[in-house]
């Protein structure tokens, strides 16, 4: 793994689970890890339920925007935590997969994304110690 290791979050829009994602990680750790994020189909915004929900995190999420999944993002990632893309992310021997199944805050309320939200908290912040160890 890099001295600074980079982790990419992917989802099929690159508009909610990955971004909030994204978000935790840059917020808590900081330098000591890049981070990215990418869709396989990319939607025009970011869920702005998902804006919310971790706004209520102080996390601020607003400047980003969905990204397309590309061949690159991966070969350059230590890390890849795939949330629902299925097939469409490539594989590459060598980097560490982690498949995070979480349910898509798409046309959800705020009540039903804040759990949501609150287990992406707790698996970025296990990441984080896992990565602090590696």
């Amino acid at each position: 793994m890099s001295e600074i290791p980079t982790v990419l979050f992917v989802c099929v829009h690159n508009a909610g689970r990955s971004q909030m994602a994204a978000g935790y990680l840059q917020a808590l750790a900081g330098d000591r890890v890049r981070v990215l994020s990418a869709g396989s189909e990319p939607a025009d915004k970011i869920n702005p339920v998902a804006l919310a929900a971790v706004a209520e995190e102080g996390i601020d999420i607003t400047a980003d925007t969905a990204k397309i999944l590309t061949t690159e993002a991966v070969r350059e990632s230590d890390v890849v935590i795939p949330m629902g893309c299925g097939d469409t992310c490539p594989i590459f021997p060598g980097k560490r997969y982690e498949d995070w199944d979480l349910d898509d805050p798409a046309g959800q309320s705020i009540e039903s994304v804040r759990p949501i939200r609150d287990e992406i908290g707790r698996r970025i912040r296990a990441l984080i110690g896992e990565l602090q160890t590696a």
